[in-house]
């Protein structure tokens, strides 16, 4: 799955543009080879941004890729949206399709949270399952330090993707709750408390999260 992560320019481009609602609002969305869910919206995001309330303050968009998460917040909130990626051909497809649904956002490269340099009130993902436990935990576990106390980190995983254990394991630094489920997608809400994140890493010395 080489949109996971990665930059392989040796994948020959073909942008089309695909129609879709959310919430009965139409998008245009350019999409191409190498890109995740590239023939449309996937049922994960879709059921993850019905699930979203209204936001405020600074959100980041993790794992952009062409843009459909930012771009939907963007278009209804009243809010600062941040969108990053490490693949290449997302930012250039997220970026024109900003433009493309006459959206104000910031989007640019990083790789994991390398370029991350505020603090949110949301980080919204749709998390690349396929890198892996350890950099998924990476890229979940460590969005506490880029949020603001009591800052929000909403993803979506499917339960054969190990949500129960997920949930589990969220629960050790964060207060979690299941939002909604949806023919097997686990919509979850992460707040950062930094008193449990202190607590936890005291008692098993897990410094590298911190």
């Amino acid at each position: 799955m080489n949109h996971y992560f990665t930059n392989n320019s040796d994948i020959k481009s073909n942008i089309t543009d695909v129609k879709v609602y959310i919430n009965n609002q139409e998008f245009i969305f350019f999409t191409d080879n190498g890109v995740f869910s590239k023939k449309g919206l996937d049922f994960g995001t879709r059921t993850l941004l019905e699930a979203i309330p209204v936001l405020s303050g600074r959100v980041l968009d993790f794992g952009c890729g062409y843009g459909p998460i930012g771009i939907y917040i963007k278009k209804n909130n009243e809010c600062t949206v941040d969108m990053v990626d490490i693949n290449e051909r997302s930012l250039d497809l997220a970026k024109k399709n900003a433009l493309k649904n006459n959206v104000d956002v910031n989007i640019f490269k990083s790789d994991i949270y390398s370029n991350i340099k505020e603090k949110y009130d949301f980080i919204i993902t749709n998390p690349p399952i396929r890198v892996g436990k350890k950099i998924l935990y990476e890229i979940l576990m460590n969005a506490k330090n880029h949020l603001v106390n009591n800052g929000e980190l909403w993803l979506v995983i499917n339960k054969d993707q190990g949500a129960k254990s997920l949930v589990k394991d969220l629960n050790e630094v964060y207060n979690v709750d299941i939002v909604s489920k949806n023919k097997g997608f686990y919509i979850i809400r992460a707040v950062s408390n930094w008193q449990i994140v202190y607590l936890f890493a005291k008692i098993i010395n897990w410094r590298h999260i911190l």
